[in-house]
This record gives structure tokens, C-alpha cells and sequence, in this order.
């Protein structure tokens, strides 16, 4: 494993590289500075090496991107309506930061923290990361203890283990907010990559992103990818969903047991011959395709990151689960031991 220096916060707090590397060729590397995946190196049909992953080359594009490039997100990744939860009969305010709403955990969730990390020697290529919150961090309750664990195995899956306890009931979702394009990052946009999920249902939302409730079956709707679709074949349909997220920034209930791990996705990039295989242990999956990127972030390729240059594969409860008794439950108890593994397998 290798590992370098990659910046420094405005704190003055120092970050790390870490680099994986399978017998492959395939390469991972994460920062300590919010836990992201800051590149993937995959081959493509022809054995030609490119990255995969939206990123920048130090720790400065990640102190200035608002979008959330590559990084672990919590307390609750997505988000929670008018930045309040009721717990135990305690209402919780939490920082908003999404209008009226709170979004991936507040004004500083997860992302924007440094993270203690160190090499897990046996077995294949794995860096460990935990960080703790402290009772009250961003209007949470618990003090949270959180472990991340990243692990290059030789079949060319990048696999993420997330771990966490508290020491007072707390909500909890956590996720990884990678944007991948297939093509290689800076190649242009992702609509013709050809997109598979398995999920029968969605959950469809308001004009502020909040779930509604429902779960809506995905047949006969621009959100039906039980066949492979390229993901900009009805991007542009008129639907109501679609012109709330300005496209797909929508979540998916992935079929089969939650808890159990399996196929929640599958994308291929037709060109290239790049796949992307996500399973998860979790009961949904958020497709965002990029739809608020806006070109004013430059990433490693010395290209702006367009709209829709990247997708993300969002593994996670429900947003707004905790006002949601409908949906499935992320409330996590003191002396209990929240478990969740998410899988990115890499073929062509």
C-alpha cells in the first residue's frame, strides 16, 4: 500500500493518500479527508488502464466542491425533511443546509472530516478509517463510533464495510458518494452509458426531493431499468418525477432481503466494454446522474466536470426514513452494532 500526502484543511489538519493495488493492475485510492475515493483505475476491453472516478489531484478541489466527489457521507446520507426527527418522543432539529432540508449530514457531516486510517495487513489490499462523533454533532444524539473498511480484492471489486456504535439511540445512513464514469472521468457525459437495477419499485418525491411516502412500481415509467437501458434513452421524457429531480436523482428499493448481500445494479459502458456491478447489503439505492454539475469544477484530467459527467450508485436506507414509520427503520440503539458491506465490482 502506498501512501503520500495529499493536503491540508483549513484547520490545518493534514490528510492522506492511501493506493491499493490488486495483482491486476486495478487501483483504489482514498483520502483521509472525508473518507473518498479519490480515483479508480480499471482496464477496459482492450486492457487500457483509465479512471473511473470524478476527483482531483490534492485535497483543494475537495475543500471547494459542493457536490460531494467520492466521499463517505453521514450521519444520514440523503435527506431528512425540514432538518427534524422525533426519537424517543424528543424532537431533534438538525443543521440545514438543503433549503429547508438536511442533506448528508448536515453543514459538516462525515465528508468534510479528516479520518484516522490505518493498513489491515492480512489479506488482500484494505485500509481501515473511523472517525467519531460526539453527542450533539450537527443536532444528532448518540456519540457515534464509525469504521469504514475499503478492500481491493484480486477479482477487481472495491468492497466497503461500514460498522458504527452509539452510546444513545441515534439515526444512522451511511454511504459512499462516488461519481463514476465508465469512459473515464473528464470523457464527456454518461447518458449513454447502459444502466440495470434491479428494483421494481422507487420511491417518488416532492418539489423539495423528500420521498412522499409511496412506493411506486417502476413499470410503465421513465424509471423502469429492469432491462438495460441507456440511462439517457428517457431522461428527457415529460414526467413529473424526472422534471422534479431535473433527471434521476431518485431512490430505488432494491429487491431481495435487506441485510442479505446482492445485485442492486449493473452499468456498462458500450464503448469502452467497462462494467460496474454494485450489490449491497442495504434496502435501497439512490441513481443520481449528475444533473447539478455545472463545469466549474476541474478534475484530474484537467476537464470540467459537465453536467451529467458522472453517476452515482448511492447504497442506502431510504431518505427521510426517520419521519417515514412506512419505510425501513435506520434508527440504531445504544449497545447495538450497525453492519452494512456494499460491493463495486469492475469487468468488462
Amino acid at each position: 500500500m502506498l501512501k503520500r500526502y495529499f493536503g491540508r484543511t483549513a484547520a490545518g489538519e493534514a490528510a492522506d493518500l492511501y493506493t491499493l493495488a490488486n495483482a491486476c493492475g486495478v487501483e483504489a485510492s482514498i483520502t483521509t479527508y472525508g473518507g473518498a475515493l479519490v480515483s479508480l483505475k480499471a482496464p477496459d476491453r482492450a486492457g487500457r488502464f483509465a479512471d473511473v472516478v470524478l476527483g482531483f489531484h490534492d485535497i483543494d478541489g475537495y475543500l471547494n466542491a459542493e457536490f460531494y466527489p467520492g466521499a463517505l457521507v453521514g450521519r444520514y446520507a440523503n435527506r431528512i425533511a425540514k432538518g427534524r426527527f422525533a426519537l424517543n418522543g424528543v424532537e431533534y432539529k438538525l443543521a440545514c443546509n438543503n433549503g429547508e432540508n438536511s442533506l448528508h449530514g448536515g453543514i459538516k457531516g462525515f465528508d468534510k472530516a479528516v479520518w484516522s486510517a490505518c493498513e489491515i495487513a492480512d489479506g488482500d489490499p484494505a485500509l481501515e478509517l473511523t472517525h467519531f462523533s460526539p453527542d450533539g454533532d450537527e443536532g444528532y444524539p448518540g456519540a457515534l463510533s464509525v469504521r469504514v473498511a475499503y478492500t481491493l480484492n484480486q477479482n477487481s471489486e472495491l468492497r466497503i464495510d461500514y460498522s458504527a456504535t452509539t452510546d444513545k439511540d441515534t439515526v444512522l445512513n451511511l454511504t459512499n458518494h462516488a461519481y463514476f464514469n465508465l469512459a473515464g472521468e473528464g470523457s464527456g457525459d454518461i447518458l449513454g452509458h447502459v444502466a440495470q437495477l434491479n428494483a421494481d419499485r422507487f420511491t417518488p418525491v416532492d418539489s423539495g426531493l423528500i420521498p412522499t411516502g409511496e412506493s411506486r412500481p417502476v413499470e410503465g415509467t421513465p424509471f423502469d431499468f429492469r432491462r438495460p437501458t441507456p440511462i439517457g434513452a428517457r431522461v428527457n421524457e415529460r414526467d413529473e418525477q424526472l422534471e422534479l429531480g431535473h433527471g434521476y436523482d431518485h431512490n430505488f428499493v432494491v429487491n431481495g432481503r435487506a441485510g442479505t448481500l446482492r445485485k442492486a445494479a449493473r452499468v456498462v459502458d458500450p464503448k469502452s466494454g467497462r462494467v460496474l456491478d454494485a450489490l449491497t447489503t442495504e434496502p435501497g439505492i439512490q441513481l443520481y446522474i449528475g444533473n447539478f454539475l455545472d463545469g466549474l469544477s476541474v478534475g484530474k484530467s484537467a476537464r470540467p466536470y459537465g453536467r451529467r459527467s458522472g453517476f452515482c450508485l448511492e447504497t442506502q436506507h431510504f431518505p427521510d426514513s426517520p419521519n417515514r414509520p412506512e419505510f425501513p427503520s435506520t434508527v440504531l440503539r445504544a449497545g447495538e452494532k450497525f453492519e452494512s458491506t456494499t460491493v463495486f465490482r469492475f469487468s468488462v
